[in-house]
């Protein structure tokens, strides 16, 4: 046991129990957060029946009927509330609420640990610096089936509102399978509401990205809902266009101008490659479609005098796919024209799923990736506007 000494005026030893202290401050700590939340719960009891305890008001609406004692762990430790009852009105209260929502972040963050592949010996380590208690193995396997729950309600909810602009994409993943490890595809949307703010519209698992895969993924987004869609941006994956016709046959397919570049590279040699770049970059740089067109056009001949024939009819084949976007409003255009907003989620996913290596099986990748792309949806990236999209509806005014 920890000691500290110390000496007094009169020359005499004294011995103070480092473990008393901490323990006697972690009391103090509890009984606080215990009073403070049981403060909380008596001012909304008061406020619902229009007056305080005991006191005679022309606006009282209802009157006490003692209360009930309900246990709350945090990571003060385990406090008593004296949950308030009332003789007509129900009482629903929103500070335990609010302080659970606080306590679930905790408790998904140590869900992901287990999903990353943390030990459950060092989870349990963990809850005990949090929350004062273990985490037994069987609680944390219960927190992860909660956790998988709440992931396949939030995937399958519906989907409210029109989606003018979507992007697709998909990551690839490691999987344990008969104890070899291959590849599994996760496949994910993103949208731009009717108010410009970007929603997480799917996630879905794919054995590969195919043609089928691609087809069960935008079935399942067109059972939920998913409606509106004019644009659609991404790669030029295996399956996705021929599919993307079958379920949104009137939306225009946009070939993401980043991944065209890095197309058109591939047959560039390094020493000519800045050179190349700046002449694509300037087709997508002209004031409309037909003067990109016509860019490409020279682009094409300069790449044949170079000698660089299957660059050049990279770009003469794939031009045309990269070009819808000058269709739509020209303030939207840096932002449609690439799945760059969707790269940049996939990379943050990525950095969570790396330290994985290989998940036991699809559903676990799926959750993972799922429970990050709903972490980050509920961030800055989902609550700020992303487009203004007045713009788009008064240009389909006018044309109508």
């Amino acid at each position: 046991m920890a000691s500290l000494t110390g000496s007094t005026e009169n020359g005499s030893m004294v011995q103070i129990d480092e473990a008393q202290i901490r323990g006697h401050v972690d009391e103090v700590v509890r009984k606080s957060v215990e009073e403070t939340l049981n403060g909380l719960l008596e001012a909304e009891a008061d406020q619902l029946c229009g007056a305080k305890r005991y006191e005679r008001s022309p606006d009282r609406v209802d009157t006490r009927a003692g209360s009930y004692d309900r246990g709350l762990q945090t990571k003060a430790g385990q406090v008593t509330l004296k949950v308030p009852r009332l003789r007509s009105l129900p009482f629903e209260t929103q500070i335990i609420e609010r302080y659970r929502r606080r306590e679930s972040s905790v408790e998904e963050a140590l869900m992901e640990m287990y999903l990353a592949g943390v030990s459950v010996r060092r989870v349990e380590d963990i809850t005990e610096a949090l929350w004062g208690t273990r985490v037994s193995p069987s609680t944390v396997s219960e927190l992860n089936q909660q956790l998988y729950e709440r992931i396949e309600a939030w995937r399958n909810q519906p989907i409210e509102g029109d989606f003018a602009y979507v992007a697709l994409d998909g990551i690839w993943l490691k999987r344990s399978w008969g104890g070899e490890v291959k590849n599994v595809a996760v496949l994910v949307a993103v949208g731009v509401d009717q108010d410009g703010y970007r929603q997480v519209l799917g996630v879905c698992e794919g054995t590969k990205e195919d043609t089928e895969s691609w087809r069960k993924f935008l079935r399942h987004l067109k059972e939920r809902g998913l409606k509106g869609v004019r644009l659609v941006t991404s790669d030029k994956c295996l399956g996705l266009v021929e599919a993307l016709g079958e379920f949104y046959p009137e939306a225009d397919w946009q070939r993401c101008v980043v991944h065209w570049y890095r197309n058109v590279g591939s047959e560039v040699p390094r020493h000519r490659m800045k050179e190349v770049m700046a002449m694509l970059k300037a087709i997508h740089a002209q004031e409309d479609r037909e003067a990109a067109k016509k860019k490409a056009g020279d682009v094409v001949e300069k790449l044949r005098a170079m000698k660089l024939t299957k660059a050049a009819k990279v770009v003469e084949e794939g031009v045309g796919e990269t070009l819808r976007y000058m269709s739509y409003p020209r303030e939207h255009w840096t932002r449609i024209r690439t799945n760059n907003a969707l790269e940049r989620l996939m990379r943050e996913v990525r950095r969570r799923t790396r330290v994985v290596g290989a998940f036991p099986d699809g559903n676990s990748a799926l959750m993972l990736v799922s429970a990050r792309l709903r972490h980050v949806a509920g961030t800055k990236w989902g609550t700020r506007k992303y487009l203004d999209m007045e713009r788009l509806q008064q240009e389909s005014e006018t044309a109508s």
